[in-house]
């Protein structure tokens, strides 16, 4: 089969490597859609994904596709399913599994980055980590429910309330998605702070009920012309330093801050605890996606969420070093190795 291997930061090679044999309880996936997520251009870069990453590794933890094959203890897969794949793997034996956090599993590994994932023609995976998914949902659509179930966990943590006021800082992918998650959980007033245009245009497109240059407007001038009180619950998307920071500028008195995007490991801030006592603020963050994998496939084979609008470019195996040098700029990008 076709894969393209990651070996060293900055260098990975599309080439043939034996198709996975599969036995006992795995599942083997012909993948038709693979997302490329930030935390793949982190490793690429040379910094940690959520597990140990050893080169060299096929990456690739967005994936869904058609079940090629199934071991003999499979149950309740069979082959010509269609299916999406959650990349978490753990042990169910430590304490943090033992408790019901399994998130952060003494031995928590992923497929896609301590193992071979989905920028291959095939991946097996166990059992245990496939999700159905119905006929007519894309496989695109399908490749998103890992990122969509991280959305999710951060969302449950953001203990967004009915009539809740949110501020999302980013317009990217995640953002528009914690967007849609944010109006499901009950918020009343939306608000996208993000430079890009294209991206604005989006969110509103999405159910945004406003947008916000921030170059040229911060969300406190919006407030003030829209007689918007107060901001309940602000949720960071991009992960940076100043975004950080703003996220806390523009809490409420009593409100949920959400740091969700992903920042360099020795990126620092400054916070005042003594603000934090005064303004009686809950920071929290969000890792990866304990048990949500399952609610994200529901909500995509219900067509509770928008997905499709959020792909920007889609590549061949053989064309994934020009998605890595793109980077997202443009959105979601998807590689499709059976194409």
């Amino acid at each position: 089969m076709k894969a393209a291997v990651f070996y060293e930061p900055g260098v990975i090679k599309v080439e043939e490597k034996k198709e996975p044999v599969i036995s006992g309880d795995e599942v083997l996936i012909r993948v038709m859609a693979a997302g490329v997520c930030g935390t793949d251009i982190h490793i690429y870069d040379g910094a940690k994904g959520a597990s140990e990453c050893f080169p060299p590794v096929v990456l690739g933890h967005e994936f869904a596709g058609i079940v090629e094959a199934v071991g003999e203890e499979v149950q309740n897969v069979k082959v010509g399913d269609h299916v999406t794949a959650d990349p978490s793997i753990m042990c169910g034996k430590c304490y943090a599994c033992q408790v019901g956090k399994p998130h952060f599993c003494k031995s928590y590994s992923a497929t896609g980055v301590t193992y071979d994932g989905g920028f291959a023609q095939f991946c097996k995976v166990k059992e245990e980590q496939v999700y159905m998914l119905k006929p007519d949902i894309s496989f695109e659509e399908g490749a998103m429910c890992e990122p969509l179930g991280c959305c999710l966990h951060g969302i449950d943590r953001a203990n967004i309330k009915t009539g809740d006021t949110v501020l999302i800082i980013g317009g990217g992918t995640i953002g528009l998605i914690m967007l849609q998650l944010a109006r499901l959980a009950g918020a009343a007033t939306i608000i996208i702070s993000e430079p890009v245009a294209a991206k604005r245009k989006m969110a509103i497109d999405l159910g945004a009920d406003y947008t916000v240059n921030p170059m040229e407007k911060t969300p406190f001038a919006l407030m003030e012309e829209e007689k918007i009180r107060e901001i309940n619950v602000t949720i960071e998307c991009v992960g940076s330093a100043e975004t950080m920071i703003d996220a806390f500028r523009y809490i409420g008195n009593g409100g949920q801050v959400l740091l969700f995007g992903l920042t360099a490991p020795d990126c620092e801030i400054p916070v005042k605890p003594y603000e934090i006592f005064q303004r009686e603020l809950t920071v929290t963050a969000s890792y990866v996606n304990p048990y949500t994998h399952g609610r994200a496939a529901n909500l995509i084979n219900t067509g509770k969420i928008r997905l499709s609008e959020l792909i920007s470019d889609r590549f061949s195996l053989d064309e994934i070093n020009h998605a890595f040098k793109i980077r997202g700029k443009n959105g979601k990008m998807m590689i499709c190795p059976n194409k």
